[in-house]
């Protein structure tokens, strides 16, 4: 009988298989059976190898794996929201040249590695923002418009209404 962490690893290679198996469809687009075939070969093979890199060995919580899809919809539309709303606002900053651009330094509250890299590109897609360094809870963010640099009040003004979408997606 195989012990846990057999059965751990075999989900990690699964669930890697099926991401790449996501990013295959999304990219050649098509439902033709011997493409099928091939992208389950290839992201099988590539599973087989790499499943360590991107499913870490004590990330074993299954809902930090697999994303909600109502909240993760709605997050979505929050983003594009959130992107337009900054552009709007980054546009008459820029022509005029008013910008105070500030690095900034805090921590996110998510505890899911991938939650915290979905936040970082989520900083990053935001015009006006862009993540310089994510290394386990603590982001390095720099903002193009910054009215402070205390770290809680950068922390509520940029990632905390994205962390409450997060949350809910990944925890």
């Amino acid at each position: 009988m195989p012990d846990i962490t057999t059965k751990w690893k075999a989900v990690r290679i699964a669930l890697t298989t099926l991401y790449l198996m996501l990013g295959w469809l999304l990219f050649t687009w098509t439902l033709a059976v011997p493409s099928l075939v091939i992208g389950l070969v290839f992201s099988t093979s590539v599973a087989m190898v790499t499943f360590g890199v991107f499913i870490e060995k004590d990330e074993a919580a299954r809902r930090s794996l697999l994303p909600r899809a109502h909240f993760l919809i709605i997050f979505l539309c929050v983003l594009v929201i959130k992107i337009y709303l900054a552009s709007f606002k980054l546009v008459p900053m820029v022509i005029t040249l008013d910008v105070s651009p500030r690095i900034v330094h805090f921590r996110s509250k998510l505890k899911s590695n991938i939650a915290r890299v979905a936040l970082a590109n989520a900083i990053t897609l935001t015009p006006g923002t862009l993540t310089l360094d994510l290394s386990s809870d603590h982001l390095i963010v720099h903002w193009l418009d910054a009215p402070t640099t205390h770290s809680k009040y950068a922390h509520s003004l940029i990632a905390e209404s994205f962390e409450r979408w997060l949350k809910r997606i990944w925890m």
